[in-house]
């Protein structure tokens, strides 16, 4: 409860965290509009592929334009300015650069900038969720063993999720399950970008204007952004995935400790200790009331029968039995509260969620029949969703990552919903990335429930 405290004195000493922000993104834009309200912030450089569209952004979100008219890194901090252009790797070298914060998207560049800004004793707050999917573990691996932090984003629902995961423990409860909310229906891991805006109910015309991503869009509908985030979730907490992928029931807030409980006891988990995400709707598209669609759970269990008593005594809202409670937050500000990652990390040395096993991971699954020759266009796209799984089933069907699912052919026919493996795909074996996973496969497969390598 003391960062602000801590952010002051640093302003105070004239020694601000200063900060690399690598990509102006919508996430990038809500942290920018935030930073020059935050003392002891300092925004050195940003770094995106058109420097021109983040000149934009900053004045789109208030900034006065001699705040980033900086020429170099060097004159931006001499004059408490920030420095715009296109190199991530010189922003991440430059002189005096306390914490990168990774927000491109795109998990080649993410772990490419994390091992970048390792290399100069950087810590890293990764918003790129998909690159923490795909390698997050050996990154967290890299930069512990560097004395450095690597963190899940603060504002992102994943980091939220594992701060309520970490009260619950902290203050002595068994945690049953721990998710966010979303929209979904089973139909939705078939939508594609030509379909996606009719979901959203709106038109491809509006969504233009409104200067709309219709791959983004769809990763969000198709499932697989929240099996991304739910991965994250359980490579930081040790919570299980499903076997067969997220279930996502329909489920209001005053249903969460009924219902994201063990089978065993009524509810709809195979096991206590999962993570899962509820749908705000039900299966025939009816909205469901009080629905936790952008906000974050933790279901957890009293030990004995006078916690369960201190429940009902104090108001929590249980399920039938009084066991079970939850807790939730109902909404999440993404890059508005990023600024509590970069606090922690900096002042503290503190994540805000790190990977500590590799407990999950998203496969690319076939979006409908495909032939042999087709391109996969990754994330949100045409070809593939991706589906949470367990790490050891992952290896045991040499199942290929999502990450990865981008730009590469098939080899072979495949079904609709057929899980893809790395042998079903023309895949450059020597590519740094592909490298860089098939290390962590080699790290983290002595058990099937891997801790990190000593």
């Amino acid at each position: 409860m003391n960062l602000h405290a801590l952010l002051r004195a640093r302003a105070a000493a004239g020694r601000p965290v200063r900060v690399a922000l690598i990509g102006a993104g919508k996430f990038g834009a809500m942290f920018l509009a935030q930073a020059r309200r935050t003392p002891g912030l300092h925004v050195l450089g940003i770094a995106d592929l058109d420097p021109q569209r983040t000149r934009d952004t900053l004045t789109r979100v208030g900034w006065p334009v001699e705040a980033f008219a900086a020429r170099d890194a060097a004159g931006a901090r001499a004059h408490g300015t920030t420095w715009v252009g296109d190199d991530a790797a010189a922003l991440i070298a430059a002189d005096g650069i306390d914490v990168v914060v990774e927000a491109t998207g795109n998990p080649a560049a993410g772990s490419r900038h994390a091992l970048t800004a390792f290399a100069h004793g950087r810590h890293v707050v990764m918003v790129n969720v998909e690159a923490d999917a795909l390698v997050g573990p050996l990154l967290a691996h890299r930069a512990r063993a560097a004395g450095l932090v690597y963190s899940l984003a603060w504002g992102d629902q994943p980091a939220l999720i594992c701060e309520m995961v970490d009260w619950a423990r902290a203050a002595g409860f068994e945690v049953i399950a721990a998710g966010k909310g979303t929209k979904y229906l089973p139909a939705y891991h078939a939508s594609t970008p030509d379909t996606v805006w009719g979901h959203y109910g709106l038109s491809a015309a509006d969504a233009a204007a409104g200067g709309m991503n219709a791959q983004m869009f769809n990763s969000f509908l198709d499932g697989t952004k929240s099996a991304i985030e739910m991965c994250a979730v359980a490579n930081a907490t040790g919570l299980a995935p499903p076997d067969d992928g997220l279930g996502f029931p329909p489920c209001d807030v005053d249903e969460l400790a009924e219902r994201l409980k063990p089978r065993a006891a009524g509810g709809v988990l195979a096991a206590p200790g999962m993570v899962e995400v509820v749908s705000s709707l039900a299966r025939d598209g009816a909205a469901v009331a009080r629905d936790l669609r952008w906000g974050v759970y933790c279901v957890f269990k009293a030990g004995d029968a006078y916690v369960r008593r201190c429940f009902a005594e104090y108001g929590l809202k249980t399920d039938a039995s009084g066991w079970y409670g939850a807790m939730y937050k109902p909404y999440h500000l993404i890059g508005l509260e990023l600024g509590i990652s970069v606090a922690s990390v900096a002042l503290r040395g503190e994540p805000t969620g790190q990977p500590q096993a590799w407990h999950g991971d998203v496969v690319a699954t076939a979006k409908r029949a495909l032939a042999a020759g087709e391109l996969l266009d990754g994330e949100g796209g045409h070809t593939v969703w991706g589906k949470l799984v367990p790490a050891a089933r992952s290896l045991a069907a040499d199942a290929l990552p999502l990450g990865l699912a981008h730009g590469c052919r098939v080899r072979r026919d495949l079904a609709s919903g057929e899980i893809v493996r790395w042998t079903d795909v023309e895949l450059d074996a020597n590519d740094a990335t592909a490298r860089l996973r098939r290390e962590l496969e080699r790290e983290f497969s002595n058990a099937s429930d891997a801790v990190a390598p000593a």
